[in-house]
């Protein structure tokens, strides 16, 4: 059964009528000098195949609708070849004459929707009969048709990029970048720009001169518009610091627009122009102007604010002054996402300092005793890396741990447990004096990286807790039913027990290297526990070094990229890429690796 018109279904028999009728109202000979007999019936026919029914045995009377001059008439006889020419190649070929009177018609709008469905039309003789055409559009007296054969260009790059080329079609988008109307210079742009990325061997780079022209254009241009010739910029190099400062200050008016994606790309421009700004000083007031555009950004909606998050990591990554001053406009709403909630927790992180660790640390608190448990989760970990991040904050930031661990709200007990662990490792020998209190909660510990961090806390204080004996063997209890990572910190912890306390620990070490060598699947903790065995028999000493040497250096450091690829993502801001922290090339194709300079 197929849909009708209407919307109904119908059998194959039904839609072999239905077609028998449209080829009658579509060949009538009945006056009609307006032609609106046929135009209905093609509204029909475009209805039909728009709701997937097969109209293409009516491409010679479709055709033959190419030569009634009427421009709604003419789109809908387009939209039917764009729709089965591919498949179809005859229909095609047949339509070829019909394509080269409307390019000849004064019209400019026929003109511009011929040479735009050439271009989407790819099959042979099609594109043979594009390309002298395509040549005349290009240097056309009307604009609207200049600018569509811009991107026909385009079209046909994708269908055979070295034909363009060979026709030299690419200098010809070139000369168009000098064109008096913005429309076209804006296609132009986005055609060569397009070109560029997809092709292995051709490199748009673009002068001073052509941009001064590109950025002359932007007012008189849509944000479309604007956006690609905004997108150009970065295929400019500045030859000396004057030339990236003069860029910028004539993109400055763009972050005053009220298009996000105007914008965004304009913070892009321009964070990729300071990298040749050579005076530090010149930096900085740079910097105070990128600043508010972005504040507003977060007043539009939850994906702009997410992306504008997301990107805006990145920018405090590489110039960590650039919102000093604007902490409390991140401080999350009742009604937010959760998605923009903690993107929010991640800049507040970025911003924190001595001076406002305190109004940090209280809005943080409030936020730990919301309902949401993701945000919640991430709201006491945040605590825990500040303390980790701001030393004079470190012990208002443990108290108010402690404060979450009294409320027994289990999550929050369990993720205060493995901040906990963290500072520890960050200030050894300062904080122990909360173990007690953190042993209240261990019948409350069901997830793995809790319990995980709870036994490495036992483990790495089992000389100054009385019982860690025993309490570590109440979890060995459960060893063969817990996951790797509780038993690998299991494993540990009672070495170290051992290590520390030979006749506390004497009992349960060849218990759990026993189980660690024989009874477990893992080859991680197996490979463990014989090194430990290994150690524990031979050398004793050396256990002891290894075992309880000191740990690496801690950060507080969520996202941070190391500097090769914090480059490219920047300049990569507002796309897709910035949101996923991977370069282009790892998701699309056919994507060049973008790098300053080039």
């Amino acid at each position: 059964m197929l849909p009708n018109d209407r919307g109904y279904r119908f059998s194959g028999v039904e839609s072999s009528r239905k077609v028998h009728d449209l080829r009658a109202e579509l060949t009538s000979e009945k006056k009609d000098p307006r032609q609106q007999r046929k135009k209905i019936a093609m509204k029909k026919v475009v209805a039909n195949m728009t709701m997937g029914n097969d109209m293409s045995p009516l491409f010679q009377e479709v055709i033959a609708c190419m030569s009634i001059p009427d421009l709604e008439v003419k789109k809908m006889v387009y939209l039917f070849l764009i729709n089965y020419a591919r498949a179809r190649a005859e229909i095609a070929n047949l339509a070829v004459n019909g394509f080269e009177d409307d390019l000849n018609d004064p019209n400019p709008l026929v003109r511009a929707m011929a040479i735009r469905t050439m271009g989407y039309i790819y099959v042979e003789r099609v594109i043979e009969s594009l390309i002298d055409p395509l040549r005349h559009c290009l240097r056309d007296r009307d604009p609207y048709v200049r600018k569509t054969a811009a991107m026909a260009v385009l079209k046909l790059s994708m269908f055979d990029r070295s034909l363009v080329e060979e026709e030299r079609f690419l200098d010809m988008l070139k000369d168009l970048l000098a064109d008096g109307n913005p429309s076209v210079v804006a296609n132009a742009v986005a055609a060569l720009t397009e070109i560029s990325e997809r092709s292995p061997h051709i490199k748009l780079k673009l002068n001073m001169k052509i941009a001064n022209k590109l950025i002359t254009a932007l007012n008189e241009c849509n944000e479309w518009g604007q956006i690609y010739i905004l997108e150009s910029l970065m295929y400019v190099v500045p030859q000396d610091s004057s030339d990236a400062e003069t860029i910028i200050e004539r993109i400055m008016p763009r972050l005053q627009h009220g298009n996000s994606g105007v914008v965004l790309v304009s913070v892009k421009v321009i964070s990729y122009m300071m990298n040749y700004v050579s005076q530090v000083e010149t930096l900085e007031p740079i910097l105070r102007k990128l600043s508010p555009p972005l504040v507003t950004l977060l007043t539009a909606g939850p994906e702009v604010q997410y992306i504008t998050l997301r990107n805006i990591q990145l920018l405090l990554q590489r110039w960590p002054t650039i919102l000093q001053n604007q902490l409390r406009a991140f401080f999350c709403k009742y009604d937010d996402p959760i998605y923009v909630k903690l993107a929010k927790l991640e800049v507040i992180l970025s911003l924190t300092t001595e001076d406002n660790a305190r109004v940090v640390l209280t809005e943080l608190t409030e936020y730990a005793t919301e309902i949401d448990i993701d945000f919640v989760r991430k709201a006491v970990r945040s605590i825990g890396r500040i303390a980790i991040k701001i030393e004079l904050a470190a012990d208002r930031c443990v108290r108010a741990l402690l404060d979450l661990i009294q409320t027994k709200v289990n999550y929050v007990v369990q993720e205060a447990i493995v901040v906990i662990r963290d500072i520890f490792r960050k200030y050894p020998n300062r904080y122990e004096s909360i173990i007690g209190t953190l042993c209240e909660n261990l019948g409350s510990l069901d997830e793995s990286e809790a319990r995980a961090a709870m036994i490495w806390i036992i483990g790495q204080y089992a000389d100054r807790i009385d019982n860690s004996d025993e309490v570590l063997g109440t979890f060995l209890e459960s060893f063969l039913d817990d996951t790797a990572e509780v038993q690998l910190a299991l494993l540990t912890a009672i070495v170290k027990l051992f290590i520390m306390r030979p006749t506390a620990g004497q009992d349960l070490v060849p218990k759990v290297l026993k189980w660690a060598t024989e009874d477990v699947d893992s080859p991680d903790i197996r490979d463990r526990g014989f090194i430990y065995w290994r150690l524990l028999s031979t050398d004793p000493e050396l256990a002891r070094t290894i075992v309880l040497s000191d740990k690496p250096e801690i950060t507080a450091e969520g996202e941070r990229l190391d500097m090769p690829l914090l480059e490219e993502l920047l300049l990569q801001i507002g796309t897709l890429s910035s949101i996923y922290r991977k370069p282009p090339s790892t998701f699309i194709p056919f994507a060049k690796k973008r790098v300053l300079g080039v």
